[in-house]
């Protein structure tokens, strides 16, 4: 991955993890936390995109799927916090 793939794909992150917080009612976490929020939604986003069969072509897919996992990551961390 070159230095700009890798821009891309922090950007991506950041935008997934930010419209994800503002989606589940948690506002953003800041840049940082919205990087590692939307990257590590976007790794779920694709296994659960994956299992379902459906593939995310784009940059617009990439920014979906990143935001779904990271809004996903959100409830399943809301409800483990609860517990």
């Amino acid at each position: 991955m070159d230095i700009t793939g890798l821009f891309i794909f922090l950007a991506i992150g950041a935008l997934a993890g930010w419209l994800a917080g503002t989606m589940m009612k948690g506002g953003g976490f800041g840049l940082l936390g919205n990087i590692v929020v939307g990257v590590i939604g976007a790794v779920l986003g694709g296994f659960v995109f994956g299992l379902l069969g459906i593939t995310a072509g784009g940059l617009i897919g990439s920014i979906i799927t990143a935001t779904v996992g990271a809004a996903l990551l959100l409830f399943i961390i809301r409800i483990i916090k609860k517990a």
